[in-house]
């Protein structure tokens, strides 16, 4: 199979049937993420345990990569430190931005075959939104608070 062939099954698949995506009740916390650029919208909500991603999902609307990105996003940290979530959304933005090593995308599994979208810059938006967000909960107060309706745009992060 092609590799473009296999990143449009992979992505058509999380869009068209994306495994979290729901509200979550009981998320210790949760934040909106806006890529006002297009419009793409997403809540990410997470719930957090001793340090530890243990379930989470999201709600929104956008275009398919930023909602297939999100899905895999969530496939890959659920089950995690929070630390080790931080450290991969470290190497997705970096796989984006084009330095990051074969071996570290190996560690995003099926996100690793959004490493294409860094040579479509309307897309890179799209696909890191969920990414940000993620990174954005974990860093405040360490997932520890309920943020309700605190945002964080993609236009600010360039």
């Amino acid at each position: 199979m092609e590799v473009k062939e296999l990143y449009r099954e992979i992505l058509n698949e999380h869009n068209v049937n994306p495994a979290h995506k729901t509200a979550m009740e009981g998320a210790t916390i949760e934040l909106n993420g806006i890529n006002p650029s297009c419009g793409d919208n997403i809540t990410l909500y997470l719930r957090i345990e001793d340090g530890k991603v243990t379930d989470g999902s999201y709600t929104g609307s956008g275009c398919a990569i930023s909602q297939a990105s999100v899905d895999m996003m969530l496939d890959l940290v659920i089950g995690r430190e929070s630390q080790d979530a931080l450290r991969l959304c470290d190497i997705f933005m970096r796989m984006i931005k084009g330095g990051a090593s074969e071996q570290e995308i190996e560690e995003l599994d099926e996100a690793g075959a959004l490493q294409d979208v860094s040579h479509m810059p309307a897309r890179v938006k799209c696909a890191v939104l969920g990414w940000r967000t993620l990174d954005e909960m974990l860093r405040s107060k360490g997932g520890s608070v309920k943020l309700g309706k605190a945002s964080v745009s993609c236009a600010a992060h360039n």
